[in-house]
């Protein structure tokens, strides 16, 4: 095992004095030495939420300190969400919660008695002078780290500066539950965040107001000391205060900062808690991930032949752990930071979104914590009994779709001369006998030289509208109740390139063909520089929009989609990094969007009045100076008011320096904001893979669709065994009655052999 003998811990907070008290516990005959510039009895902040999963590591480490913990612990099942004089409580999810000075009391005390040396009101050495000194220096020295900055080029941190002002305060009574109010005043929304921490005598609770930084300023807060900004909380929470006051404690209004580090150890020192990372205060995860930061240290070093070893397998085992908690944080945040967007949302509703807003709760899980409160959110979404909602049906003009799932569009770069064959028959075919209400075809071209490679589809002939024929025939005829849509699109400067599995927007090494785009900018590096349209080149390809707009609709395609996504033709002249221009076809947003509206208006003109068309678009560049979520807004309603009836919500893919955030359904806020803002329907995509996100997202009021692609990939039936799963076996899913059969899961190898309940001596 690693065996550092003289510890070093820079900062006395919950993370550092675990860590300190960890270390000395599993090695008696350590030196471990404990810095805190801070007395003993100043902490910042009031209350401290840890989760059963924490609590149970502490039991198992260090019963002494849990047992402690335990004697101290407020308990509680609810949430409470007030809006608009409207109050909704959801049951059953275990906070547990103590005093933040009571905590470090009971951590200050094990490490006495363990025998560690505290340092209080003593800043540490720098951390370089203490690792030349001891084998093992542990910073814990917080988000404003000095550590952390005085090894800046090791570290990497990356700190982020979030849009709203937020203060910790207390009042002297406990809330009954974990409390959200929102009220809103005239100089904008603010909320309230508030849980008990203490139950002795009337008890006592956090209480944390927050804001937009707008906001802030124009409520005059800038301008209050502590005292009177605690006043003025206090004064607009009055009813969720019952009229009591609030109180201080050192509180200042600050801007939360996100920390992230590109590594977490240099030599023998090492970060710990919110050095190494932080999570937004709405998720209650700051003193847990410290914590388990902790243990996992502790562990590593137990487990681990050398320092080095064990620092490595510390950063290898927590980073991806911290990872998921500062996504679901940052999911969090920028929901609060975006609160006005669902004000006007139903009352259950935005209770349910508010529940789901980091992905961590679900319809799922809330389902088996406060079942009576899902079963009213669905009620409200107009479930029948039984119905998952995803299931529910969604139209769209004289289009009704029998459920909310889309096979994404997936280029399959698989035609030849543009004409599908028999692997698209099969590829779409069996995804729409697999029970999704809409079947999307690949991004399909308007002309030849509109193509991304060789192998993709198009509709510029009538030979290529026959074969999309004998696809949309089978879809309708073969799997009733099913619809099946086009995506039309050119590529403009991504176009002339391999496909995908020969080298994915890689040129083409002979046989290229001109391109044509707003601006004459290469893709990426050693792309084609392609040509800046005239506006005789725009009317002709406009016009090849409307030739092949005709032609789907004679292949019997039930739903048009006009492609203005993802750096090609369309998005190039969206997008301020790929359109130059400087004619009326480019500059503002306004003349970025006027030849996507002419192509739409032209497509709108001759495609049935019956037929719905949707719109998909980047809302996104992810890359500085590019679309933004305002501009994706404008967009999106500029495409609405000229009768799309709903968007496709996708990002990027516009440049190739962009730099994405991924994570699960990622996309999705683009799809919520716009869905609220503008009250038009949405389709998401983006990282949605589970059932159980589909819900929670139609639910929650962020979508209306969901288009699911890698899911689809991997399992054709994706829609049918999510109904069986569910339980569900109504006319949303039908299954092929020649799938009948195979309806229900097959059974597995056994799995309930008899388990071993005594352990007899030997």
């Amino acid at each position: 095992m690693a065996t550092p003998h003289r510890i070093a811990v820079i900062g006395g907070g919950p993370g550092g004095l675990y860590a300190a008290a960890l270390l000395k516990r599993l090695d008696p005959t350590r030196e471990v030495t404990v810095w805190e510039r801070n007395a003993p009895d100043d902490t910042f902040g009031f209350g401290v939420v840890l989760s059963d999963e924490t609590l149970g590591g502490i039991e198992h480490a260090d019963p002494a300190v849990y047992t402690a913990l335990q004697a101290e612990f407020v308990r509680w099942d609810d949430i409470d969400i007030v809006h608009r004089d409207r109050r909704h409580t959801s049951g059953g999810h275990g906070f547990a919660a103590l005093g933040r000075r009571r905590l470090l009391e009971i951590l200050h005390d094990r490490c006495r008695d363990l025998g560690i040396e505290l340092r209080f009101r003593t800043e540490a050495p720098p951390a370089s002078a203490l690792a030349a000194e001891y084998d093992l220096v542990v910073a814990a020295d917080g988000v404003h780290s000095l550590t952390r900055e005085a090894h800046a080029d090791v570290f990497g941190p990356t700190l982020t500066t979030h849009r709203c002002r937020y203060i910790w305060l207390a009042a002297d009574f406990a809330f009954d539950a974990f409390r959200f109010e929102i009220a809103e005043t005239e100089h904008g929304v603010m909320q309230l965040h508030g849980y008990p921490y203490s139950s002795a005598g009337t008890g006592a609770s956090t209480v944390i107001v927050e804001m937009r930084e707008e906001v802030w300023e124009a409520a005059g807060f800038a301008e209050l000391d502590e005292h009177e900004s605690t006043e003025r909380c206090a004064k607009i929470f009055a009813d969720a205060l019952g009229g009591r006051p609030l109180r201080g404690n050192k509180s200042s209004w600050i801007n939360f900062r996100t920390v992230v580090n590109s590594r977490w150890f240099h030599g023998n020192t090492v970060l710990l808690g919110d050095a190494a990372h932080t999570a937004h205060f709405s998720i209650g995860s700051g003193t847990k991930l410290a914590v388990e930061d902790a243990l996992a240290l502790a562990a590593c070093l137990e487990e681990q032949p050398d320092i080095p070893a064990a620092l490595r397998a510390y950063e290898e085992e927590r980073r991806p752990v911290v990872a998921s908690t500062q996504r679901a944080a940052r999911a969090s945040l920028e929901w609060f930071e975006r609160l006005p967007d669902h004000l006007d949302q139903p009352p259950r509703q935005f209770a349910f979104n508010l529940l789901t807003r980091s992905r961590r709760v679900t319809h799922d899980n809330l389902r088996l914590r406060d079942a009576d409160f899902t079963r009213a959110v669905e009620r409200d979404f107009g479930c029948p009994d039984g119905t998952p909602p995803m299931f529910t049906p969604f139209r769209l003009r004289d289009l009704t779709l029998r459920n909310r799932v889309v096979v994404s569009p997936m280029d399959m770069y698989s035609a030849v001369d543009g004409v599908p064959g028999d692997f698209h028959l099969v590829h779409l075919g069996a995804r729409a006998l697999g029970g999704a209400g809409l079947v999307m075809t690949e991004m399909v071209c308007v002309s030849e030289r509109g193509r991304i490679t060789p192998g993709c589809a198009g509709l510029y002939t009538d030979e290529q509208a026959e074969a999309w024929r004998r696809v949309t025939d089978f879809v309708h005829e073969q799997a009733p109740g099913a619809a099946i849509g086009l995506q039309l699109g050119h590529s403009g400067r991504k176009g002339s390139t391999k496909r995908m599995w020969e080298g994915i927007d890689d040129p083409l090494p002979d046989g290229n063909w001109p391109l044509d785009a707003a601006s004459p900018l290469p893709y990426k590096r050693g792309s084609q520089v392609p040509r800046e349209l005239s506006r005789a080149g725009l009317t002709k390809i406009r016009e090849r929009f409307v030739s092949a707009a005709r032609r789907a609709d004679r292949a019997g395609f039930d739903l048009l989609e006009l492609h203005a996504a993802h750096g090609y033709l369309l998005s190039g002249f969206l997008s301020p990094l790929t359109n130059r221009r400087t004619d009326a076809y480019g500059g503002d947003l306004p003349g970025r969007l006027r030849y996507p509206l002419e192509v739409f208006d032209a497509v709108r003109e001759v495609w049935p009045a019956g037929k719905p068309m949707t719109v998909r678009i980047s809302a996104t560049d992810w890359a500085e100076g590019g679309t933004t979520a305002e501009d994706a807004v404008e967009i999106a309603r500029a495409f609405a008011g000229r009768g799309a009836d709903a968007i496709d919500v996708s990002t990027g893919q516009v440049v190739a320096d962009e730099r994405p955030e991924f994570g699960r359904s990622y996309q999705t806020p683009y799809a919520d904001r716009i869905r609220n803002v503008t009250g038009v329907p949405v389709i998401t995509v983006g990282a949605v893979s589970s059932w159980d996100d589909v819900n929670s997202l139609l639910l929650a009021g962020r979508t209306d669709l969901c288009a699911l692609a890698r899911p689809h990939l991997y399992d054709p039936h994706w829609t049918l065994h999510a109904a069986a799963e569910q339980g569900y076996a109504g006319e949303a899913a039908p299954w092929p009655l020649q799938y009948r059969a195979g309806s229900r899961r097959p059974q597995t190898g056994r799995t309930d052999a008899p388990k071993q309940r005594l352990q007899l001596p030997v």
